[in-house]
């Protein structure tokens, strides 16, 4: 099998310096955003789950990593999070984790779930009453066209 070059984000606890950067970077080229908050780094690995633990092994020393992310979503639509917990941390997780007879890392995975579908609940819930606010004013024509003209508009381009 072929080694793979598996796109990763790196998102940081805090900034860089220009000096923290570059040291990381002679270690493996990485991109970084305006604030240095976030990097991606290709890692040739077989799969992304080892690209991710290579990546962690390669920088824990020298980057104040919070959690690693493939960039790209594989197959079947997933992001794989790479993330270390302290002693204690991992040992609450461990004991909140037997309760529900799941491991660790899919306790962590099906609470990420549940948080995520309760995210997206509630902003289509935000979405229906502001729409239905909006429909107070103006009728469903006037609106959609509004939004028509509000996605298409390019901040900063001269109006037609």
């Amino acid at each position: 099998m072929t080694m793979r070059h598996h796109a990763l984000e790196i998102t940081l606890t805090r900034a860089l310096t220009p000096a923290e950067l570059h040291r990381a970077a002679r270690t493996m080229p990485l991109a970084a955003n305006h604030d240095t908050t976030r990097l991606v780094a290709l890692v040739n690995a077989k799969t992304p789950a080892k690209a991710l633990n290579r990546l962690r092994h390669q920088m824990s020393g020298r980057l104040p990593i919070d959690v690693i992310t493939t960039h790209y979503p594989d197959q079947r639509g997933q992001i794989l999070l790479n993330v270390t917990f302290s002693p204690a941390v991992y040992a609450a997780l461990e004991a909140a984790a037997e309760h529900t007879r799941r491991p660790p890392h899919l306790f962590v995975q099906d609470a990420v779930y549940r948080a995520l579908a309760r995210h997206a609940d509630q902003e289509a819930d935000r979405l229906d009453r502001v729409l239905r606010h909006l429909l107070t004013s103006t009728t469903p024509p006037y609106l959609l066209a509004a939004v028509g003209r509000a996605l298409t508009h390019t901040t900063g381009a001269a109006p037609c």
